[in-house]
């Protein structure tokens, strides 16, 4: 392309500093170097997590930054010594690595990686390092991504090449939050046929855990949300049953107790909060219940009572839905485009990048499942 080993300078959604909304700006984005890819973004969602960083987390140190994780676009150049991408192809930016060389990615215990921004900067969400310029400023590139913009610069072990036929707008989702819930019910808690599950929190994430547990034979699939509107969503990926906490006056581990016999077999907590995340392990059965963390959050401290665990409970941690995610994004392209996976039905608002901070709004109110901003032309 015309723009290989030049500086691109493109529109671009900057969070200057928290709390404020998004500025569109015109930045500067560096040629890619040795093992990295610059890519066009066509699409991206909006993430919860975006705006956990925005309104929750606050760290100064990570800001300003461009926000957006959850994107998909077509490879404009690449550094030095990528031999596996090429100008045109279709990709997924991943903000979890995998280097296929340190000892996390060699083991089939998880899909954590050694390399990339998550190393040792969890709390400011970024690398030091970036490749975007504003105004004479640098701009970090949010979780090694930074999808709000129509150009970025990845390392070449966070990008996922998917088939030439996906549709990005669609496709943008498998980069953080359907694989994120998907995963945790196959992957993480592994749900079993015949079983009992319950889904608390009833956003992309936990949508996708319920197509999860339906697609692996879950029986009876009761789905958690205090806004009833999401209920008629939520059948359409699977749910069987719905609960709001609002409609009883006791914990709704108790409602769930009674509705089960005594608590149900997986659960999965997709919400990011600390009360939530307590009620959806107390749901669970004795014996052999197992509860799974999904929702994202580094803010507080979570407790339980040593007997929930000692009975026979366990309590579990899942990122990005336990995907490596090199190999398991190409994948769930291939399973979306064989119609084994759901994408179309997350999609309520299709909104340009200059809208974001409208589509932030929605996030907040609860008013959407995922709005999809396009980005750049295709």
């Amino acid at each position: 392309m015309a723009t290989a080993g030049k500086v691109i300078k493109c529109r671009a959604a900057v969070a200057w500093e928290p709390s404020k909304p998004l500025v569109m700006e015109e930045i500067e984005v560096a040629p890619p170097q040795a093992h990295e890819i610059r890519i066009k973004i066509v699409a991206t969602g909006v993430c919860h997590t975006d705006l956990y960083h925005l309104f929750e987390g606050k760290h100064k140190d990570g800001f300003p930054c461009v926000l957006g994780h959850e994107g998909a676009g077509i490879v404009e150049s690449v550094g030095s010594e990528v031999t596996k991408f090429n100008p045109g192809d279709k990709v997924i930016p991943l903000f979890i690595s995998q280097c296929g060389e340190c000892r996390f990615c060699k083991s089939p215990k998880t899909n954590l990686c050694e390399k990339g921004w998550a190393s040792d900067r969890y709390d400011v969400m970024s690398e030091s390092d970036t490749r975007f310029t504003c105004k004479g400023k640098k701009v970090l590139q949010f979780m090694g991504t930074s999808t709000f913009s129509e150009y970025t610069v990845v390392n070449e072990i966070a990008v996922a090449k998917i088939h030439p036929s996906a549709p990005l707008d669609k496709v943008c989702l498998l980069g953080c939050g359907v694989a994120t819930g998907y995963g945790a019910a196959l992957n993480t808690a592994k749900v079993e046929p015949g079983s009992t599950c319950a889904v608390f929190g009833l956003g992309a994430v936990g949508l996708a855990a319920v197509m999860g547990c339906k697609n692996a034979g879950a029986k009876r699939i009761i789905a958690i949300d205090i806004n009833p509107t999401k209920y008629e969503k939520a059948k359409v990926f699977g749910a069987t049953e719905f609960v709001n906490p609002k409609d009883h006056n006791k914990p709704i581990s108790q409602v769930l107790s009674e509705m089960t016999n005594g608590g149900v077999d997986f659960s999965l907590e997709c919400v990011g909060s600390v009360a939530v995340m307590r009620s959806a392990l107390e749901s669970c059965v004795k014996g052999w219940g197992v509860s799974v963390l999904v929702g994202w959050t580094d803010m507080d401290d979570f407790a339980a009572r040593p007997i929930q665990l000692i009975a026979g409970r366990t309590w579990k941690g899942s990122l990005f839905g336990g995907f490596k995610s090199k190999d398991g994004v190409p994948k769930l392209v291939n399973e979306y485009l064989e119609k084994k996976v759901k994408l179309d039905e997350f999609v309520t608002h299709n909104m340009t990048l200059a809208q974001v901070n409208d589509a932030i709004q929605l996030m907040k109110t609860g008013d959407c499942i995922r709005s999809v901003l396009s980005v750049a032309l295709q």
